[in-house]
């Protein structure tokens, strides 16, 4: 299985990240993508590739929130980056309006920019959502005729917003522990897409599922999605496994294809 979104390299693990990944390998996770969140967090994500070489893989961008005045040379950074090696996939980008609507321009100046660079490097992207739904499908329309492809990271959204998203082509939903909450209303609207739109993540150490909420997340709680997830869509586990590590293959095309099942 491919946890597509966890951020372990973040201090919450530094006092047992090792332990953590060995926990990852333990339940069959193959693959951990890293996204990025500017160039603060790059250093310790790209370290922490580079000591799990094969396993962690890192993305590249600037998220919503890191957005603001001095976006111009965060780009810059990012630009310089893609020349300078390969990346997993451009991402976490997008647009953010649940803390500040104060640089919602620039975010979406950053949003296509970042989009556009994807489509030059054929690199898949990570898209964060919140309370931007509108604003993100509206950004995403020059690009629909093209060859992107990504993910948005956390749908949390209703069964319209998930088939807007499906019928513009190239993207999957990333289902995390909020799957599991009792109140949030996502496993009724799960249930009506096939899963072949769906792929897996944490977001570690954020939106641990139950019954760790309120913990730190960690990405062998992956089980704990796939339990739910079976028991949406009534099928076993491992078919669950299987169906999301092919849809994340398909997005993540740098990744090897060979030695999961």
């Amino acid at each position: 299985m491919i946890d597509t979104h966890s951020h372990i390299y973040a201090v919450e693990f530094d006092a047992d990240r090792a332990q953590a990944i060995q926990r990852a390998k333990d339940i069959g996770i193959k693959h951990i993508i890293l996204p990025n969140v500017d160039s603060e967090s790059l250093p310790r994500l790209l370290a922490l590739e580079s000591e799990y070489p094969g396993f962690c893989h890192a993305s590249i961008g600037l998220h919503p929130t890191s957005v603001n005045e001095n976006y111009q040379a965060e780009l810059a950074i990012i630009k310089n980056e893609l020349e300078r090696r390969e990346w997993a996939a451009i991402g976490e980008i997008g647009i953010d309006l649940y803390w500040d609507k104060t640089f919602l321009k620039e975010q979406i100046v950053c949003f296509r920019q970042q989009i556009d660079w994807a489509l030059e490097y054929n690199l898949p992207v990570i898209i964060h959502v919140r309370d931007s739904f509108r604003e993100t499908m509206q950004s995403l329309q020059p690009y629909k005729r093209s060859a992107l492809r990504g993910i948005f990271h956390s749908f949390t959204g209703n069964i319209d917003d998930a088939n807007e998203i499906i019928s513009f082509g190239g993207f999957l939903l990333g289902i995390n522990g909020i799957i599991t909450f009792k109140n949030s209303g996502l496993s009724e609207v799960i249930e009506q897409i096939d899963i072949k739109n769906i792929v897996l993540e944490t977001d570690a150490p954020y939106l641990t599922p139950s019954p760790h909420r309120g913990k730190r997340n960690e990405s062998a709680y992956l089980n704990l999605i796939i339990k739910k997830l079976s028991e949406i869509y009534k099928i076993n586990g491992s078919e669950i496994v299987k169906m999301t590590t092919i849809n994340s293959l398909n997005i993540f095309n740098k990744l090897p294809k060979n030695g999961y099942f």
